[in-house]
């Protein structure tokens, strides 16, 4: 039988029924593990009375300030044995209606907001059974998701065995079309159901929930047994006010959020010592940045991790001395995963060399949901082609450099974006950076670079190339330098770079000379 996600749910129910299992600090409301079980019991069984049933799709679409709402849905999906599509917030209606259609799903838990992406699929979508909503909608046929919840608690769970399927991942990826990823409950936890001690210390994490670092922090927090603080929208002067006031134990960013808080002016300030552990993902992390974080919080470890909805949980992980012997890397692959590094053809690269990270996980890999030809050309050879760009040391450490399509050929040299957006981070008045390759007609590419600066800071682009030249080969230095209010990004923090060259730009005039 399947390790369940509930049962987890059931544990701390159980053994801690009044205990705060999750608080929204962006308006305060929370919930206990007991309300949490029943709520949830109560709408597996609401679902179940209108013919929702195991194998059903049921699409979360809710708002990040519902989140209580949003884990008693996913909670009550998979005791129902149904499937749970967690829906981007951010997408667009058309985007949003592409997704559901493609899935085929039985029930819509929706933020009466989003009225607009769903109303076209009440009348059209034949799979359709429920649509219900939180707030107003004025939704003909749908339903308030009070009213959809059964009056009966009782605990409920439907048979579910490894091979069934626990969610529907449609990845936030920067180009191209969402694809969804499935996700089986045999692979869907990273740490095994246990009935731990009460810690009752905070985690901490603004990570949108319908990420897959997002989703992990609905169970995991509880098995270290410890409520989680969840802060929807995330601001870095109100992120390091709960370090100061809840004084947290964990938390987790991703880079981009890191950047914010380096770059805020009470950052310096500010109490952090309550963190004994600072975890970071999504997105690979400049040296610099860690290095400034590890300097700032030297009682917590600072770790790196890496991974992909497709190959499931954060397949490498940093230990806390190799996040400071080994600076930039995302860490050594998580047993059983096996890492090769290849070049185009496929043949594996020397130590130390640069090409395609590909991966291999014996305890069994995600496919694309309905899509068997995208699953073959990914996982070609029984090997996760990636398609980030990466060298492993001679410890056994991956280092990420950047995407495969993201190499800028300048002149026949080869110029990874991260290697220069890591530099240019460096730079004491920058807060963000991307780097792309813009058509040249001798050079084939030149390297382009946006940047986004400190609030109230002047920066010419000669002297930011000057600091830039002083680190990188010539041959990398960005010719063009753009300023931007802020980099385009997608809702799990990635930066859109298809999106950078029509960005509303805001080009700041060069800072006056001494």
């Amino acid at each position: 039988m399947a390790d369940r996600l509930p049962d987890q749910l059931r544990f701390m129910a159980a053994a801690y029924p009044d205990k705060v299992a999750y608080r929204n600090i962006g308006d305060g409301s929370s919930i206990t593990f007991i309300r949490w079980e029943r709520e949830s019991n109560r709408l597996a069984r609401g679902l179940q009375e209108r013919g929702v049933g195991k194998g059903d799709l049921v699409a979360i679409y809710l708002e990040a300030e519902q989140i209580l709402d949003w884990i008693v849905t996913y909670s009550a999906v998979h005791k129902l044995g149904a499937v749970a599509v967690p829906m981007n917030n951010r997408l667009s209606p058309p985007e949003v209606r592409g997704i559901l259609e493609h899935a085929e799903v039985a029930a819509i838990i929706a933020s009466g907001a989003y009225g607009e992406a769903i109303a076209p699929l009440m009348g059209s979508l034949s799979s359709l059974e429920v649509v219900a909503v939180v707030g107003t909608s004025g939704l003909t046929g749908s339903i308030d998701l009070e009213a959809l919840k059964s009056a009966d608690d009782a605990a409920i769970q439907v048979p579910i065995d490894e091979s069934d399927l626990a969610d529907v991942m449609y990845t936030s990826g920067t180009t191209g079309s969402p694809k969804g990823v499935a996700v089986r409950h045999g692979n869907v936890a990273l740490l095994p159901n246990t009935q731990p001690e009460w810690q009752g210390t905070y985690w901490l994490t603004a990570t949108p929930v319908f990420t897959f670092a997002g989703l992990g922090f609905i169970y995991n927090p509880m098995k270290a047994g410890m409520p989680v603080l969840f802060l929807p929208k995330f601001d870095a002067g109100r992120w390091l006010e709960a370090v100061e006031v809840e004084r947290p134990v964990i938390a987790f960013v991703v880079p981009a959020m890191a950047l914010f808080l380096l770059h805020h002016p009470k950052f310096d300030s500010a109490d952090l010592s309550s963190l004994t552990r600072l975890i970071l993902g999504s997105a690979p992390l400049a040296p610099d940045t860690l290095q400034r974080l590890q300097e700032r919080l030297p009682g917590a470890a600072v770790l790196n991790s890496y991974g992909m909805t497709e190959g499931g949980h954060a397949t490498f992980s940093m230990d806390p001395k190799g996040s400071r012997t080994h600076p930039g890397a995302v860490g050594r692959p998580r047993p059983p995963v096996e890492v090769r590094i290849v070049d185009d053809g496929g043949a594996d690269r020397p130590l130390g060399d640069v090409g395609e990270v590909v991966t291999r996980n014996p305890a069994g890999h995600r496919e694309y949901y309905k899509d068997p030809e995208a699953t073959a050309r990914m996982w070609a050879g029984g090997w996760l082609h990636t398609g980030d760009l990466g060298y492993l040391d001679a410890d056994g450490y991956l280092y990420i450099v950047g995407r495969k399509k993201e190499m800028i050929v300048r002149g026949g040299m080869n110029v990874y974006a991260d290697d220069v957006e890591a530099v240019l981070l460096a730079h004491p008045a920058v807060v963000e950076a991307a780097v792309v390759g813009t058509p040249h007609d001798v050079l084939g590419e030149d390297v382009a670079a946006f940047v986004v600066l400190r609030p109230g800071v002047a920066l010419a682009s000669e002297e930011l190339q000057r600091f830039a030249g002083e680190r990188l080969a010539d041959y990398k230095v960005p010719r063009q330098v753009t300023y931007l209010a802020e980099l385009p990004r997608n809702a799990g923090g990635k930066v859109v770079k298809s999106r950078l060259p029509t960005a509303t730009v805001e080009r700041q005039p060069a800072a006056p000379r001494n």
